[in-house]
């Protein structure tokens, strides 16, 4: 009867952390470039108390044999990398990345971090950061007086400044792609880290090589629908339900025996 009790208990965890995961997920539905997460389940190990296989007699083999489990786990999270809504606004440095793909932001220690949010602001040096104050990898300048700026699909960076009517380029926005974006480190404040999982980032120019093109006055929206998380919680709910039931069976059980002998 323990073992019962042992079992429902471990289930009761496992939902407990998959409804934090579907929070999180709820939490961050207007978060730009928010990628969902999914919570990936996997039963404990077995306790066999009769082989598979094994001699009934001297002609027949058992057919089953007799294996208890021990209850389950969350073997992980995985983000879902798949494209978030596109949403247009007024701001000439919102930039969306139309399918595969990931900016390079460098932090303060020299690092290079990866996002897929592009909203995009300029510092007191006029260049290009993220809302934190990191800089793009390519280190896009703006010079001053710019009255007009141009992002185009293949990350070329153009502006118009007052006084002068020809362009002048600034720069190349280049985006990344991994083999196995879900082996990302997430680092919260929409960043990733590369790890072994992941693989080494492959940089290349936007449009080519599989990698998405860039679309300005565009921001990427989370990827999280709010009708199929509320469903999952729904499950949720009902699959900890249960799991609190068996604890109550197996407690009422155990205390009908105590009683009885």
């Amino acid at each position: 009867m323990n073992s019962a009790l042992w079992v429902s208990k471990t289930g009761l965890e496992a939902q407990d952390l998959r409804m934090t995961t579907i929070s999180n997920n709820l939490a961050n539905v207007s978060t730009a470039g928010f990628k969902k997460d999914r919570a990936m389940f996997q039963d404990l190990f077995y306790q066999v108390q009769r082989q598979p296989g094994t001699q009934a007699d001297a002609l027949n083999e058992i057919p089953a044999g007799l294996q208890l489990g021990t209850g389950v786990r969350v073997n992980g999270t995985q983000k879902q990398f798949t494209e978030g809504p596109s949403e247009t606004t007024n701001n000439q440095l919102d930039i969306a990345i139309t399918g595969q793909g990931f900016f390079q932001i460098d932090s303060p220690d020299g690092e290079t971090l990866y996002t897929r949010n592009g909203q995009f602001q300029l510092n007191s040096d006029s260049v290009m950061v993220n809302s934190d104050g990191l800089p793009l990898s390519q280190n896009i300048t703006i010079p001053a007086n710019t009255t007009k700026v141009t992002i185009g699909k293949d990350g070329t960076v153009t502006a118009v400044v007052a006084g002068d009517n020809q362009p002048q380029e600034l720069g190349q926005i280049l985006t990344v792609n991994f083999v196995n974006p879900a082996g990302l480190e997430a680092l919260g404040g929409n960043l990733y880290r590369a790890t072994a999982a992941s693989g080494e980032a492959t940089e290349g120019v936007p449009g080519e090589d599989a990698l998405g093109q860039l679309q300005q006055f565009t921001v990427e929206g989370s990827n999280v629908s709010v009708v199929d998380e509320m469903v999952d919680m729904i499950a949720v709910q009902r699959a900890y339900e249960m799991n609190a039931k068996v604890v109550s069976a197996a407690d009422e059980m155990l205390r009908f025996v105590n009683q009885s002998m």
